[in-house]
């Protein structure tokens, strides 16, 4: 059980901080919750107070009822300052969402509201969660402020793109979902927030997520039931740790994560193509999407009619090995993971086979004969296994998680990967 103070400033996203304590305090973890006066306006106290089962703080003059407690822990005799108390308590802050002009406050230092006064005197990793309109986000005033906290060790989970709070307006500035702040939360947690904001500073990584889609007639493809969302967590967190990523998504549904640059394919083929562009100036390489083994050998340029048959014969053909290509010219220092979604017992034994065959660095393993995780699941649950000197196979298990989280544990196994090189 971790301790998680939560930091609420105004704006209409305020109703996902909700979900999030939700889902933190079911993950067994502590939580206390403060609110600048203007989110009060969209979500109340009496909301979070029942949800965490501590008292909610809005100002610094306040009595707090805990005395700077969590829930887990017996109260000072003393009162102490409250702003001094909550974070000196925390193990890490978390302020979602937060709006500009929170931004603005805290790359200036200033100390106005106890949301602001806590942010100045934590000593645990801070966390901050941008959402507001994509014009404000956009703005040069706020790409500024997050550099600025960026350069202080502030981990920045990014916004997504999609449909805002105006009626009809479209843009980067979404909140992250609560699924993803708790992930970023359990990944600061676990290293710490300013190892984890910049560890990939700099970093070139190649991403692929989705399915490839190959064609037997005009009308009708060959496909399967990948949705992208684990590769779409992985460019996000990719993101998040100062990663320059390039995503090739194949026929996803998803909003396009900020920040990250994307290229549009469908099938293996133009995946090959997109991959062979782009890897010689990656230096990680995570293929998480799945690509068909087989194609059509000849598909029909109209639509075939389905009158007069009874039947419909297909002839297959391989498609080219893309992991296996690039793997084959890859450069000194290129990390390559690779990705196996297997089905039953011998999950594990394929995945190995797959990581000595292609010449990869790790395989991601997830059994998807398994309908709680793996394709089109927001959770999953993996074991990584990384080739070691000797043919030794090194084995990570993951438990059940978030995709963001288990993207977090990919990155962790990469990161390790090439601090080892």
């Amino acid at each position: 059980m971790s301790r998680i103070l939560l930091g609420v400033s105004g704006g209409i996203a305020a109703y996902k901080a909700l979900e999030l304590v939700r889902l933190a305090t079911a993950a067994g973890h502590d939580v206390r919750v403060v609110q600048t006066p203007a989110s009060r306006r969209f979500v109340g106290e009496a909301s979070f107070a029942a949800l965490t089962g501590a008292p909610v703080l809005v100002s610094e003059f306040q009595r707090d009822p805990a005395r700077g407690a969590f829930p887990s822990q017996m109260p000072p005799s003393h009162e102490p300052l409250s702003h001094l108390a909550l974070v000196a308590n925390a193990e890490v802050y978390l302020i979602a969402p937060a709006s500009a002009n929170t931004i603005a406050k805290l790359a200036a230092g200033l100390a106005d509201n106890l949301l602001s006064s806590c942010a100045l005197a934590a000593g645990c990793p801070v966390v901050v969660a941008p959402a507001m309109n994509s014009s404000m986000y956009e703005h040069p005033a706020t790409s500024a402020n997050m550099d600025t906290l960026r350069e202080r060790g502030v981990r920045i989970v990014e916004p997504g793109v999609g449909r805002l709070a105006s009626k009809g307006e479209q843009g980067v500035g979404r909140l992250a979902e609560p699924a993803e702040l708790l992930a970023a939360c359990e990944a600061a947690l676990g290293g710490g927030s300013s190892a984890a904001a910049g560890s990939l500073g700099g970093v070139r990584v190649l991403i692929t997520a989705g399915g490839t889609r190959e064609p037997i007639d005009s009308v009708r493809f060959l496909g399967n039931s990948s949705s992208g969302r684990m590769g779409f967590a992985l460019a996000q967190a990719a993101r998040g740790r100062g990663a320059e990523v390039t995503l090739l998504a194949a026929n996803v549904a998803l909003e396009r994560p900020a920040g990250v640059r994307c290229r549009e394919v469908s099938t293996a083929a133009e995946l090959k193509d997109a991959c062979e562009q782009e890897f010689s100036s990656c230096d990680v390489l995570l293929m998480a999407a799945a690509v068909a083994d087989f194609r059509p050998a000849a598909p029909a340029a109209g639509k075939i009619k389905k009158s007069g048959r009874e039947r419909l014969s297909l002839e297959l053909e391989a498609t080219p090995d893309v992991l296996g290509g690039l793997a084959g010219r890859r450069r000194d220092g290129q990390t390559l993971i690779g990705f196996a979604a297997e089905h039953g017992e011998r999950a594990i034994e394929r995945g190995r086979e797959k990581l000595l065959a292609k010449g990869v660095d790790a395989v991601v393993v997830n059994d998807i004969s398994r309908g709680d995780i793996g394709f089109d699941a927001d959770a999953n649950e993996v074991t990584i296994l990384t080739a070691g000197a000797n043919a030794h196979i090194g084995e990570r298990r993951v438990p059940r998680a978030s995709k963001a989280a288990i993207a977090e544990a990919i990155l962790e196994t990469v990161e390790q990967l090439r601090a080892g090189r």
